[in-house]
This record gives C-alpha cells, structure tokens and sequence, in this order.
C-alpha cells in the first residue's frame, strides 16, 4: 500500500524534474554596450547601434543615376563638375580654388576623403578647412586655438589620429554616447551663430536639433583673415537676423563690413570679396513652406525606415528623389512621379533664373576688367559711377552666388530663391547700365556684345579642366558664351 503511494509521488517529481529541465532557459535582460566619452570611431557606435550604423556606411555607395536632373553627385560613382556645368562661375571664380576646381559634392562617408583628392588650392585657408569635415574639429578648436585655424592644412590634418584621417561626419557629431540623443557639438561655430539669433540652446525642441544638428555644417561660413591672409577664425554671418529669417541682406551686409572678411582676389574685376559656401539652413529656414509647416532637415532626408522589426531614422542620407519619394509620402498623396516633375519644374525655374543673372554678373566683371585697362592707359573715369556700379555688382555677385552655393537648386524655398535670384539680375543690369555710361563718358567705345573669353577661363585650370559635359547646353541667354 506505501508502495503505491510512493510510486506515483516518485513519478510526479520526476516528470516535474524533466520539465524543469526541458523548460527554456529564462531569458537574461539585454545590457546596453556602453560608448565611453570622445569616442570618434563610428564601428564602436555601430555595436550598439547596428542599423543605424549600416545606414551610415552606405553613404559610401553610388546613388542610383537619373533620379536627379540637377545634383548628381556619386550617381555611378562618377564626379561632376559644376564649372563645366555653368561656365560663367570658371570666370566670376577665376583667382580662387572653386575656378579651379568644384565639383557636386558626394555622399557624407567622401567628405574628407573628396577634400584630400581636391586641388591644394581649395585648402589653403589651412586648418579651418577642416571645421566640417573632421569630428576632431571641436577638440582642435579648443585644444589649438588660433593655430587650428591658421596652420597649413597638412599639419593640421595630422594632429588628427592616423587611423581617421580619412573619417568625414561621424555619429559623435550629432550624438550623446550616453543615450543618442540629439547635441550641438561645434559650439565654436553654430554654437556662437544661434547666439546671434537670440537663441537658448537650452529651450531648443528636439525637432529643432533634427535641423540644426545638420545645420553645424550645411550653412554658410566665412573664414577670416588678418593682415597676413591667415585664417583666424571661422564664423557664421547671422548678425542682425533672427530664427526663421535669415535673409541675403544682412549677409551681404556682414560680409561686406569687414576687409578681414575678403577671402580672395576675384581675377578679372581685382575686388577682394568674401565667399559664401553651401546655406541650406539659411535658405529652408527663411520662412519657407516646409519649415513653416514644421518639418525638419531629418524629416525629409533621413526618413524613418523598417529595418527587419525595428523602426529607424535613415542614416544614407540623401535627396528624397533619389529615394522614390519615401519621405515626402509620410505627408503627401501624390505619386512619385507628380512630386518629381513638381521639383523638377521649381528648379528648372530657378535654374534658368541663375544661369540667366550668372551671364549677365559675368559680363560686368569683363566690364570691370576693360574700365581698369582703360583707366591704365590714362582714361579718366567718373568716380561717383564706378563706385555706384561696384556696389550693385557686389550686391549682385554675393546673391548669384549664395543660390549656387545652396544645394537644392531652390527647392529648399522656392519663392526666396526667386527673389535673391531676381535681385541678383537686376544689379547685374544697374552696374552694367553704370559702367557702360562711365565708359562712354571717359570717351570709351564699348562694344554692344562682351566677349566673356570663357575657354580661357574653363579650360586653363591644368587636369582639372572639362571633367563633365554637361547633359543640356546651359547657355547665356544674352549672347554667345566665347
């Protein structure tokens, strides 16, 4: 009688003890791979954040060709360049690196790489070069001062660990290591820039930060000189604007305050000017319909995507036509092919608007240029004129050029783009107009077609020259390009 209650005591232990046995092991809690502070390395981030990190290398791969009619940059890992493509710019730049050489720029991972194949003389305002495109810019700014700026860009470049020499924007960049979210990390430029704007970077939204921490680079900058033409400082030229209009007019008016602010020496008019680089934070956030409805540069160039079942911010970052209009979908109902032909038609726009003020501010140089010669040779030119067509070709010049450098082709803001673009044509009138009555006064016989000399100017640049045909003939729509 034990036996058989025993028994059957045994056989209930037993089987509890295979199902113990058998039962999967309790699951342990996953724990988060810890980045130490000031690590520069992407693959250590990439440990914790894989997706994210994947998304990121791929900046290095072609992008998929003829899905953009204007920005082509790495499609068919092929380099395009932008003097070949307007011509008039291989003139108005002509005395300075980009009349050498300046091409469609490539995806985030080429950044500093593009930089070291680039000709030396677009790096010889030295280490400041190196402000957008080295994550060790932040930690050179403040360990060097003065000297990283100032020293010739090779020296500069190696006090950067050799190992990542060739590192462009890292995650460390735009992120906290403790816990990704999103950081201002070069206080010494946009840091000092949103001071100007009246800005308390501690009341700052992170739908703000998903544009400005893209803004630390995709603005425009200026490097300033001293006596000597060494770069002392790099600065952004927001003086007398606010968030959410920052407009032309005081830009000009700060590059223009200042001689330290001059650059170079434009060849043909001999005015030393400044130089506006790449302001698509200047130019989206200028009141334009995207930045009024709330949308970031994140939104629409780092959608969020599904990768396996997680939900992640894009890092290839990219133009959303090349991307089949993924991001503008999360708002729009249209097809892809009505939101590219609607692009396509702003910039067509614009883009006819640029070549059209780039001709006509190419002509007032070559102006300038026979005013000189002719003042040389013992011509007495009325003062009052030529100083009154300076300005308007300066004014002019600074816009044509502020367009060019923006890389949306006026997307970012069509109607702004218009305006500047609009302003800019009618200077290049005013200062022709002038120069045109000062030469006739000083007893000048000014030709009714100006011979811009453009072969001169395009194919004089040693191995840089013609590296692109471009697909449609961008003509002067005033006259002959010879």
């Amino acid at each position: 009688m034990k036996m058989k209650v025993f028994a059957p005591f045994m056989a209930a232990a037993l089987c509890g003890l295979m199902a113990t046995a058998c039962a999967p092991a309790k699951p342990e809690q996953v724990k988060g791979i810890q980045i130490p502070d000031g690590t520069v390395d992407p693959a250590v981030w990439g440990k914790a954040y894989p997706e994210e990190y994947e998304g990121w290398k791929k900046t290095n791969e072609a992008t998929p060709a003829g899905k953009s009619k204007y920005k082509r940059g790495n499609d068919g890992g092929q380099t395009f360049d932008k003097l070949s493509e307007y011509p008039f710019n291989a003139l108005l730049f002509n005395g300075w690196g980009f009349g050498v050489e300046y091409n469609e720029p490539r995806g985030h991972y080429h950044m500093l790489t593009d930089q070291l194949a680039v000709d030396p003389s677009r790096v010889k305002a030295g280490g400041a070069c190196l402000t957008c495109k080295t994550p060790y810019a932040p930690q050179l700014a403040e360990k060097y001062g003065f000297d990283y700026f100032s020293k010739p860009y090779k020296d500069v470049l190696n006090l950067v660990p050799k190992e990542h020499q060739e590192l462009g924007v890292s995650c460390i960049d735009c992120h906290n290591n403790k816990d990704m979210t999103l950081k201002i990390s070069r206080g010494f430029t946009l840091g000092k820039g949103l001071l100007k704007l009246g800005i308390d970077q501690s009341k700052l939204t992170n739908q703000d930060k998903r544009t400005l921490v893209c803004a630390q680079c995709h603005v425009s900058y200026v490097v300033q000189k001293n006596d000597e033409m060494k770069s002392k400082d790099v600065f952004f030229p927001w003086d007398g604007s606010k968030w959410g209009n920052i407009s032309i007019e005081n830009i000009i008016k700060k590059l223009r305050s200042d001689k330290s602010n001059g650059e170079w020496t434009q060849s043909v008019t001999g005015f030393k000017l400044a130089f506006i680089r790449h302001p698509e934070f200047e130019m989206f956030s200028n009141n334009s319909v995207h930045w009024m409805a709330g949308a970031s540069c994140a939104d629409c160039h780092m959608p969020y995507i599904k990768v396996g079942s997680k939900k992640v911010s894009d890092h290839r970052v990219m133009s959303p036509m090349k991307n089949g209009f993924k991001a503008c979908q999360q708002c729009h109902a249209e097809t892809p092919e009505w939101l590219r032909n609607q692009v396509i038609a702003i910039q067509d726009r614009a883009a006819s608007q640029f070549i059209r003020s780039g001709y006509a501010l190419a002509r007032v140089a070559k102006l300038f240029e026979l005013t000189h010669k002719e003042q040389a040779a013992g011509k007495q030119i009325d003062k009052e004129l030529y100083d009154m067509a300076k300005d308007h070709y300066e004014e002019g010049f600074y816009r044509n050029l502020f367009f060019g450098a923006e890389n949306s082709v006026g997307f970012h803001n069509p109607t702004e783009a218009m305006r500047i673009l609009g302003d800019a044509t009618m200077h290049a009138g005013e200062a022709e107009a002038l120069l045109r009555q000062a030469l006739t006064k000083a007893g000048v016989e000014v030709p009714v077609k100006i011979d811009l000399e453009l072969p001169k100017y395009l194919n004089n640049r040693g191995a840089k020259k013609l590296m692109f045909k471009p697909e449609q003939e961008l003509k002067d729509p005033f006259g002959p390009q010879s």
